[in-house]
């Protein structure tokens, strides 16, 4: 895209991990030199830069100290809904891609992509203003032809998914409590929670919806 013949395109890069940020930074500046680029380590920052500045692009961690981006992402396009945004982040995307889409984010990319996929993911952010993986296509595709049978462990929140994990490996409530410093009937009640999102009965079904997913 030509920055000669229009205002510079602005960035928030917000992520707690400033190396991230400077990682990003360098393929901004070869993609799209002349951006401003703002950066923001926590989710208040980057709710205070949206609502400061006329953000175009925001390139938006999933988690923070201070929280999920997943609560923010509505008050953002709130404020700005012309702002289109990227999530980029470690978490797993088959499970967790489409909730952020379906929450207002415009493409989630994984931080686990090669450097010349995150240059084309920024590419198409600046083009296109999305960028859906071939993995997140087949996801939407999949979710929009047949709602109910849309892995059902998208419906779960990453902490219940990293606990289905756990029941997965063979950790047991006490196990897993004591590797996540909570509460035992934390745990109960998450787990209760899950089998009623997945409509399932037992930890074996649950393994089982783990595999074939």
């Amino acid at each position: 895209m030509s920055q000669s013949d229009q205002k510079p395109i602005t960035f928030l890069l917000a992520d707690d991990h400033s190396l991230i940020r400077q990682g990003l930074l360098f393929v901004i500046e070869d993609i799209s030199p002349g951006s401003k680029i703002f950066q923001a380590s926590n989710l208040q920052q980057a709710l205070e830069s949206v609502k400061t500045h006329e953000i175009d692009i925001a390139i938006i961690d999933a988690h923070f100290p201070d929280g999920n981006s997943l609560t923010i992402l509505p008050e953002i396009k709130k404020i700005r809904p012309e702002i289109k945004i990227l999530i980029f982040t470690g978490i797993e995307e088959s499970t967790q891609s489409l909730k952020y889409i379906n929450a207002g984010a415009n493409g989630f990319l994984s931080k686990m992509s090669e450097e010349d996929e995150i240059e084309n993911a920024l590419q198409k952010m600046l083009q296109y203003g999305e960028y859906i993986s071939p993995l997140t296509q087949s996801l939407l595709l999949n979710s929009l032809r047949n709602p109910k049978g849309a892995n059902p462990l998208s419906r779960l929140t990453e902490r219940e998914f990293q606990i289905a994990e756990l029941y997965a490996e063979g950790f047991g409530n006490l196990e897993i409590a004591n590797k996540l410093d909570v509460k035992q009937n934390t745990i109960s009640t998450i787990k209760k929670r899950m089998f009623e999102k997945l409509e399932i009965e037992n930890i074996v079904e649950l393994i089982e919806l783990i595999k074939n997913n």
